[in-house]
């Protein structure tokens, strides 16, 4: 990206609505597609993995998607609410109890925060074994730069709220959180923010494995890395980031709107 969204003519952004069920539509439908995103990803493993929107109308309530069915079969017509006690309001699907556990505190914890997004993808719970930050060894990496965390307390599979809280803990007002020995964990003020941090922190997870692996990387400075964190790590570029994946998806799979 040579131009930070803003600052070129003719950007795009985000929406604007007349009605909640407008806003429903638009979130249950870029959550539905960034779940096919993840299986195209091949974020999948099994049933873990979880990705929430709050409902406009109930802020206290998240979308989320149907324990148990394959992310890239997702629809949009698919996906459950789940109400602040881990009860299923909507949707003919049950809630998984992990993703209740640690989102629902997510949420609690950060009423900044529209979306999370967790699942454990090859690159990120490899990095995650390690119990490290990442580096600001590569551009896309900077947009993490003094902007994430470690939770180093691996107890399990999350079942408890108190584990959740302790997770939102970790977080504390960051855009991200590794789970050590679990995966990862991004969040944004929109669903297209939340997934693009996932998807751009595991590729960099990848890239520093990688560079490791290969030998001593170099890291970019201090001063550079805060300069690059504020051209690709803030709101409108997450958001922005998103819309090429957006376009992809909905054309060759427009069922995903359902």
């Amino acid at each position: 990206m040579t131009e930070a969204p803003g600052r070129a003519k003719n950007l795009p952004s985000p929406p604007t609505f007349a009605t909640v069920e407008e806003v429903r539509r638009y979130r249950k439908q870029r959550l539905a597609a960034s779940f096919r995103l993840f299986g195209r990803f091949g974020y999948d493993e099994g049933v873990a993995g979880h990705i929430t929107v709050r409902d406009p109308e109930h802020p206290d309530y998240f979308w989320v998607n149907p324990f148990g069915v394959y992310f890239g079969h997702i629809r949009a017509s698919d996906l459950i609410l789940v109400n602040d006690k881990g009860e299923v309001i909507e949707g003919n699907y049950p809630v998984n109890t992990a993703a209740f556990a640690i989102h629902s505190r997510v949420h609690a914890a950060r009423p900044d925060v529209i979306a999370a997004a967790h699942s454990h993808s090859m690159y990120g719970k490899t990095w995650s074994s390690l119990g490290r930050l990442l580096d600001p060894i590569t551009q896309d990496a900077c947009a993490f730069y003094e902007d994430h965390a470690v939770f180093d307390d691996y107890t399990g599979v999350v079942y408890e709220t108190s584990e959740g809280d302790r997770i939102a803990e970790a977080l504390g007002p960051r855009k991200a959180v590794i789970l050590r020995n679990h995966g990862l964990l991004t969040v944004g003020k929109s669903v297209e923010e939340a997934v693009w941090w996932f998807i751009t922190m595991d590729r960099s997870c990848q890239a520093q494995l990688l560079a490791e692996a290969a030998g001593a990387p170099t890291c970019i400075t201090h001063e550079a890395a805060l300069v690059a964190r504020s051209q690709v790590g803030n709101e409108m570029a997450g958001w922005f980031q998103f819309q090429p994946l957006w376009q992809k998806i909905v054309r060759e799979e427009p069922d995903c709107l359902e």
